[in-house]
């Protein structure tokens, strides 16, 4: 997984860039949205800071990162997971497979496509209890076929949007 941040001229720019969305890039899957100026500044100061580019008398291997804090661990739970970065082929048998020790029904998943039938790369998964949504928080990152996928928490009403945006 990689991150980068842009700073483009002027907002012709930024609006062509955000075209480029959930496209590929080479073999790579691409998300781009746009992003506060302080984002940018806190991201090249966590990297400053890090790796510290800017100091001369620095020898040796780079300080350990420390751990930054994810803002999953400080969400609240529902029953309900995202998951984003999955292969295009995608099936929900497949989904079930990935969360094997949990038990899943093929009607509590959703694939979500675009208007024109093509998956998104992005699923909702209904579990049991928001505790075992939680605990299948672990799979965070883990590999279907060759992607790996994220997850995120997520809510009931956001999973009908997406549904209901696959119908159209």
């Amino acid at each position: 997984m990689g991150e980068a941040f842009v700073v483009f001229a002027g907002s012709l720019q930024v609006e062509f860039a955000l075209q480029r969305d959930r496209q590929n890039m080479g073999r790579r899957y691409v998300e781009v949205f746009s992003c506060k100026r302080q984002d940018y500044y806190n991201a090249v100061a966590a990297e400053v800071n890090y790796e510290g580019i800017y100091d001369n008398d620095y020898n040796g291997s780079p300080p350990p990162r420390q751990k930054r804090i994810s803002d999953k661990d400080q969400m609240e739970y529902t029953e309900i997971l995202k998951l984003r970065g999955l292969p295009f082929s995608v099936t929900k048998s497949n989904i079930i497979e990935f969360f094997g020790e949990f038990d899943l029904a093929e009607e509590r998943i959703h694939i979500a496509s675009r208007s024109d039938g093509k998956a998104t790369g992005e699923a909702y998964v209904e579990f049991a209890s928001a505790e075992d949504a939680k605990r299948a928080m672990s799979k965070d990152k883990m590999t279907i076929g060759s992607r790996y996928v994220e997850l995120f928490p997520s809510t009931p009403n956001e999973a009908r949007r997406a549904e209901s945006r696959s119908r159209q």
